[in-house]
């Protein structure tokens, strides 16, 4: 023999040597889930070991975050029932709790990237993104309204906004907005490929915002099409987004790989709350090592192609590396 391919595989050292995907801290963004009130941690079901915090906890947790090296977190509110309705009054309350969330860690954690949700299906009466009409999800109209979301998440302190909703157009209006207003700095992160998926359950069950009817297969994407990814995602970029995301992320690999061959903007992945749940689950019946498949999913979702990875599992994959 000439080539003896196992020499390269001989030792950890000798591994860690020529890895060819390594992941670090920074790689990572936390989401956070929000509630009213004050000292609140509430466990989600079916998210075993992932909470609800208020506002006071949740900034305790950003600034856990920070010292561990993790830069950026993507916040999500739970809207009180009887704020919800078919207009997204509350998603453009100047003093709603996404507006006190981003201002609360932007003083706390001045340099920590605050990333904001952008769709009205917290906010809904329906549980859809957009606005409703008969038993149609409207797409203009709901547009005009993420903007100025998006426009009050910039003046709370946002770095980034992150239109999850899919509705067409709504990068370069959010953009516009944002230019016109004088938010020259602030990013968007747009879910530019995100699917309709079976993998959000546990994430519906966070925030009570699964559907009141019919389904999210109008706006979202069909999983069976990859090249419909390539299309949305550069349309996004066209109209301004700064970061595209592939959503879900361990279900779709071949999209994050497909779109990070075509594009030179970074490329996020959302590691979603399904995803994540299978992992807790089957680790909890012995069936798998979680520590183990936590770093070889992250891996795995890296050597794809993203950049950056949005998931629940970002502390532990963290504590992991560092152990």
């Amino acid at each position: 023999m000439i080539r003896r391919n196992r020499i390269l595989r001989t030792s950890p050292a000798i591994r860690a040597m020529v890895a060819e995907t390594i992941l670090r801290p920074g790689d990572f963004i936390a989401p956070l889930f929000i509630v009213e009130g004050e000292n609140v941690k509430e466990e989600i079901s079916s998210m075993p070991g992932y909470f609800r915090h208020s506002l006071d906890l949740t900034v305790k947790e950003a600034k856990e975050l920070w010292s561990m090296g993790i830069k950026s977190v993507l916040l999500f509110i739970k809207c009180p029932d009887e704020l919800k309705d078919n207009k997204g009054t509350e998603a453009v309350n100047p003093h709603g709790l996404m507006q006190r969330g981003i201002k609360a860690i932007k003083n706390a954690i001045p340099e920590m990237i605050v990333m904001t949700d952008v769709a009205l299906d917290p906010y809904s009466t329906y549980g859809h993104d957009g606005i409703v009409e008969g038993t149609q999800i409207v797409n203009d109209v709901t547009v005009e309204v993420l903007s100025r979301m998006s426009l009050s998440h910039a003046e709370a302190g946002a770095d980034f906004v992150a239109p999850s909703d899919m509705m067409d157009g709504r990068i370069l209006s959010i953009r516009n907005t944002l230019e016109h207003n004088n938010f020259t700095n602030v990013g968007i992160m747009a879910y530019s490929a995100k699917y309709a998926s079976c993998f959000y359950g546990p994430f519906r069950d966070a925030l009570d915002s699964a559907p009141g009817f019919g389904d999210k297969k109008t706006y979202q994407m069909d999983y069976a099409n990859s090249r419909e990814s390539i299309k949305e995602t550069l349309m996004d970029i066209e109209e301004g987004a700064d970061i595209v995301m592939v959503k879900p992320a361990l279900a779709y690999l071949d999209i994050i790989r497909i779109i990070k061959d075509r594009v030179t903007v970074p490329v996020s992945a959302y590691h979603v709350s399904g995803e994540y749940a299978m992992v807790k689950a089957a680790a909890k019946m012995g069936w798998l090592d979680e520590d183990k498949a936590v770093l070889e999913i992250m891996t795995s979702i890296k050597r794809a192609g993203a950049d950056l990875i949005a998931t629940y599992f970002a502390k532990d994959a963290v504590r992991l590396l560092q152990s």
